[in-house]
């Protein structure tokens, strides 16, 4: 088996395919290692362990993280995120259910009902900081001709 990150080359996991140690899986999605074991911790992601006890990461574990990142801003629950990602998994083993289609279009529905609240958030934010802007103007304003 070739080293993990800290020794320059892709380690391999049990299915022969590339694992990276959390320190890798981090710095390409943008999260702490602490963050990442809170993801373990709650059973959304779980990597493959060294004899050593080092965390090893597939691709398909750096996918599951990256779906929970994109779906934490968006204010699902932990609960939620492990129903997607069992929803995905099942699919992406083949295993044809309409329950599973269903729940997925729930889960689109979802995010696009979250992303219309946003945009409606940051309209709101936009005014009121061009209303704060407007506001210090005018005082400068006022302040140049005292």
């Amino acid at each position: 088996m070739a080293r993990g990150r800290t020794g320059g080359d892709e380690a391999e996991g049990q299915d022969g395919r590339g694992v990276v140690q959390i320190g890798e899986v981090a710095e390409r999605l943008g999260l702490s290692s602490r963050t990442i074991r809170h993801y373990e911790d709650a059973g959304l992601v779980v990597p493959e362990r060294t004899p050593g006890g080092f965390r090893l990461y597939s691709e398909t574990d750096i996918d599951r993280i990256a779906l929970v990142k994109r779906m934490k801003p968006l204010g699902f629950s932990l609960e939620q995120m492990r129903d997607l990602l069992d929803v995905t998994d099942r699919l992406a083993v083949g295993e044809e259910d309409a329950t599973l289609v269903a729940r997925l279009q729930l889960f689109e529905r979802a995010v696009a009902d979250r992303a219309e609240t946003l945009r409606e958030h940051l309209a709101v934010a936009r005014e009121f900081a061009e209303q704060l802007r407007r506001r210090r103007l005018l005082v400068a304003a006022s302040q140049v001709g005292q």
